[in-house]
Order: structure tokens, then C-alpha cells, then sequence
């Protein structure tokens, strides 16, 4: 933002008659002007040391229209990336989550500070015509709109794609929906719809048993990803057009895009049974679709999750193993089996595909003499890949993680200390610097004052009117 001068500071600066001032423009144009840019157009190497010339993201402004987990995921990563990210909330209500899950009395639920660090927060009533004043000048200062509304509801705002390009041509308009176009396009989804509907749930869970939803928020977390992604794509793409455009993500594409090796597997059933998979060597036909598979590697590779010492207590005292083919015979000596080495039972890989089930039958009788971690030492020594179970204590408290700035612990004003997700990318030359979330309607005067110029006076009138603070409650009827 451009700092005024004051009468006295502009009287020291303004030359003193029009000889003084061909004096001092003589005398700049003795200085040769700096180069700034290289041959092929782009800025001259930074001088500044790696992580000090600011951030990716540094001058984007983003103004996000989200709410839940979708979207702010999105706009957290973009705000870890240096962008400015002014979070629009309803007066005296906020973003949802705010009280969801609620943990702490009187303060922000953890779903909420979890997905929205290194926000500004301002709120604004959009049906005021005041609130719409704001709203549109919000537009034109922003170079992104992130929205993750129902279907249509940007439009039923008054906020149409086209509107908002006449009064901000460079805009970014990023949505996420639950559907792309096509016959469910206008559908309500959330995370496990989308896991449901994008093909993850079908392949997840053991053959015997139902679908099963994973822990991990792909529909959600996962397709804000891959806005952010799409988001970052369109400001590079801006650079050259100088025009934005719209950009979207839909949940069920996005899940899609993350269980593709089974899409891969549908189609190599065309051509035969998996191989890989455990049922072909239990001698169980294949139907026509990918099936569930428990625990086998999508990756071709065999592998399990085996029990580890401990087992019977810990229900995350458990290791995943791949029999991984380079290190077979490092496996056979590992778990006492070298004659293994040589038998044509188990020498080559087709030998031991139908055979798998009971290999990590004899692999476990090992594991659960060890401690998961004891494993990993063992199998890491000699290259073979194994993964524990860790479970979410486990990796709250794991130093490397924090070290990292995987795990990030941060101070708020009404809860206190909290853990939360740092940025999972990390770049030399932009460091992420996690900040607390922003308490509701946290910085509107400063927006309304600093970024779009309202006055002393405009603000006073700004917060009389209704346009940022919720509606009076009607009085309560006395007791007869």
C-alpha cells in the first residue's frame, strides 16, 4: 500500500524552481538505470539469501467465499504461500465450524483454527446494500474469489461470472462443487459422498466386507488441493494473457484422480486376473469390477499389515511389509527362512503369488517378536520397505514432524496452545510461517480502513448501518 505524505514531507521533497528541478532530472540521467530484468524477460536473480526474498504468493489477494473443509483448505495453502487471504464471514455467526466439534467452552472449535491459519478475517452482511458496496470493492482490490457455496448460490448473490468480471477483468473465480456437469451437478455432497461416488469406497475395505470411507479427507482436503493447484496455474497463465478465469474442482473428480490405480486395475481385468491381488492366490474368481482389497499395495508390489509385539493391548502395534522382489533373499534371511532363497516354491515372484497368504503368515511370526519401531531398524538396515501404523498421538508427538513444520504448534487467544497441519510443501525460497486462525470479524475496520480506504467517518457510518454487524434480536415479550 502506497504511504502518503504529509504537507511538510511533500515541501521537503518539491524542488524549489524549475532550474533546481532540470538540475536534479540532469543529474539523474548521468546514472545509467538499473537493469531488472534478464534476456529472457524475467526478473534478475534475488541478492537476498534463500528464504528471505519473500514468499511464492507474496502480493496475491485472496478473497475467500469459503466455509467447512473444502475450500478453506485451498485458501489456507495459498495463504501459506504468502497470499493475502480475506476471509468473508457472516456477522455474529462466521464460518460453521467455528462451533463445530467444539472442545474448548466459548472458543473456536479446532475445525475451524485447523483450516484457516494465516487468514484476515472481515464480516459483511451481502444482502445490505452497504455489504454489497464492500463486497464489490473487495472484487476489484482481489485477484482471486474462492467459493465452495451450494450450486448457484454465487449467482443468487448477484455475483455471476460475468459481473464480476466487469468490474474485475484480472479475477480469479475458483469453485469447489460436489459434481462436475451432467446429471447430479446440482447434488449436496460432503466428504463421504465423494469418497463414495469417486470410486474410493468401492476399492477400500476387505473383499468380505462392506465399502468402507478412509480417514484420510480426500473428498474435502483432497479437491481443495487440487484447486489450489488449478488456482496457482491461472495467476501464472495471467502473467501472460492478463484476464483471469474460472477454475474448478469438483469432489467426485478429485477422489477419482487419487484412486486412479484402480481405474487402472478395472481395466487390466479386461485381460486377466490381478495377480497382486491376494484373492488370485486363495483361488477366488474375479467379478467384473476392481475388487475391495484389504490390505495388498496398490502398487504391484505385495505387501500386508502384519501384528507386532504388543498387539493384543495396542491396536496400532502393527507394521505394513512389502516382500519387494530386489530384497527378497534379505527378507528369507531376516525372518530365518534362507532355504526359501532357493526353493522354486518361493525363489521367483510367480512362484510366491499364490502363495502370499501364507508367507505373511510366516513374515508375522517374526514381527510379533519385535516392537514395530524394532522392525522398522531391522528391515530400514537392509532396505526393505516397511511402514508402522503410527497413530495420531504418536505422530503429535513426534519431534521430526515439529521439526519439519509438519506438525505446528500454535498459541490462540481463547483456546490456548493447539496443534495444527503446517504446509505439507516446503520450499527453500518461501518459508511458511503458520499464524493463528482469525477470530470472527477479527479485522474488518483494518480492511475496511487500510486495504479498501474507507474514512474515519465512512467506517463510522459503515458501522451504524448494519453492513457488518448481525441483526439486532428482537426484544423478548415481558411476563404477564
Amino acid at each position: 500500500m502506497a504511504i502518503k505524505k504529509t504537507s511538510k514531507e511533500k515541501s521537503r521533497t518539491k524542488p524549489k524552481s524549475k532550474a533546481a528541478s532540470k538540475k536534479i532530472v540532469k543529474l539523474k540521467s548521468k546514472k545509467p538505470a538499473a537493469k531488472t530484468k534478464s534476456a529472457n524477460g524475467l526478473p534478475k536473480p534475488s541478492s537476498k539469501p534463500y528464504g528471505q526474498a519473500g514468499k511464492a504468493l507474496d502480493g496475491v489477494k485472496s478473497l475467500d467465499f469459503t466455509h467447512v473443509q473444502s475450500g478453506p483448505t485451498c485458501t489456507q495453502l495459498l495463504a501459506y504461500l504468502g497470499a493475502d487471504c480475506i476471509k468473508v464471514e457472516r456477522p455474529g455467526v462466521g464460518d460453521i465450524t467455528r462451533g463445530q466439534l467444539r472442545d474448548v467452552k466459548g472458543a473456536d472449535s479446532l475445525y475451524f483454527t485447523m483450516l484457516n491459519a494465516n487468514k484476515r478475517s472481515i464480516t459483511i452482511d451481502s444482502k445490505h446494500p452497504k455489504g454489497k458496496e464492500i463486497l464489490e470493492r473487495l472484487i476489484k482490490y482481489c485477484d482471486v474469489l474462492v467459493e465452495n457455496f451450494a450450486p448457484g448460490a454465487l449467482d443468487r448473490m448477484g455475483l455471476t461470472w460475468e459481473h464480476i468480471h466487469k468490474l474485475n477483468p484480472r479475477m480469479i473465480v475458483a469453485s469447489v462443487k460436489g459434481f462436475g456437469p451432467g446429471p447430479y451437478e446440482d447434488c449436496k455432497v460432503y466428504e463421504n459422498v465423494a469418497q463414495c461416488t469417486g470410486g474410493a469406497a468401492s476399492t477400500t475395505g476387505f473383499r468380505e466386507g462392506p465399502p468402507l470411507v478412509t480417514g484420510a479427507q480426500i473428498g474435502d482436503s483432497g479437491t481443495g488441493l487440487h484447486l489450489a493447484f488449478g488456482i496457482c496455474a491461472a495467476l501464472y497463465q495471467r502473467t501472460r494473457t492478463g484476464r483471469g478465469q474460472k477454475v474448478f474442482a469438483a469432489m467426485q473428480d478429485g477422489v477419482l484422480n487419487l484412486a486412479r490405480v484402480k481405474l487402472r486395475d478395472q481395466q487390466r481385468l479386461a485381460h486377466g486376473p490381478l495377480t497382486e491381488y491376494s484373492q488370485y492366490g486363495e483361488g477366488i474368481p474375479f467379478g467384473n469390477a476392481t475388487p475391495r482389497a484389504g490390505n495388498d499395495s496398490g502398487g504391484g508390489q505385495p505387501g500386508w499389515i502384519l501384528k507386532c509385539k504388543g498387539w493384543e493391548t495396542d491396536p496400532d502395534a502393527y507394521i505394513y511389509f512389502i516382500t519387494q522382489a530386489p530384497v527378497w533373499e534379505a527378507i528369507c534371511d531376516l525372518i530365518g527362512k534362507p532355504e526359501w532363497k532357493t526353493d522354486p516354491d518361493y525363489a521367483k515372484p510367480p512362484a510366491r503369488l499364490p502363495r502370499l497368504k501364507s508367507i505373511f503368515a510366516t513374515i508375522e511370526e517374526w514381527t510379533m517378536t519385535k516392537t514395530k519401531f524394532e522392525v522398522m531398524d531391522l528391515c530400514n538396515a537392509v532396505d526393505i520397505p516397511v511402514g508402522p501404523i503410527l497413530s495420531m498421538k504418536e505422530i503429535a508427538e513426534e519431534k521430526s514432524l515439529r521439526d519439519t513444520g509438519t506438525v505446528v504448534e500454535v498459541d490462540h487467544p481463547t483456546r490456548g496452545k493447539y496443534l495444527t497441519v503446517g504446509n505439507p510443501v516446503k520450499m527453500s525460497d518461501s518459508v511458511t510461517e503458520v499464524k493463528r486462525s482469525p477470530l470472527l470479524g477479527e479485522h474488518t475496520e483494518e480492511i475496511l480502513t487500510e486495504v479498501l480506504g474507507y474514512s474515519a467517518k465512512e467506517l463510522a457510518d459503515i458501522k451504524t448501518s448494519g453492513a457488518i454487524t448481525p441483526p439486532d434480536k428482537p426484544a423478548k415479550a415481558e411476563a404477564a
